[in-house]
């Protein structure tokens, strides 16, 4: 399966579009890492516990592309749309993209 960002892959000719697929995953962040988090943005440095979940969804969301994309016999997804929002301490990551037949 390939992914691109645009709408054309160079070199590769769709042949058919199956339609848009999507992923959405929503993940917590629990008190524990919240804290955890606090901490390190008050002495510095990089927050790896919310990079870790913010990647984890993001993987989660495309993965799910991926298998709607593969049921409707897909080999590759293009004009993917990745979006972050944050509700409460709830972190969504929305994956959105077309799948395509490419030879």
């Amino acid at each position: 399966m390939q992914f691109s960002t645009t709408h054309t892959l160079e070199g590769k000719r769709i042949t058919a579009y199956k339609g848009v697929v999507t992923g959405e995953t929503i993940f917590g962040a629990n008190v524990v890492k919240d804290i955890m988090a606090s901490i390190r943005d008050l002495v510095g440095g990089r927050s790896t516990t919310y990079e870790k979940t913010i990647i984890d969804a993001r993987e989660a969301s495309m993965k799910e592309v991926q298998e709607q994309a593969e049921k409707l016999g897909a080999n590759a997804v293009v004009g993917i749309d990745i979006d972050y929002l944050t509700i409460g301490n709830m972190l969504m990551v929305t994956v959105t993209g077309t799948a395509v037949v490419i030879e």
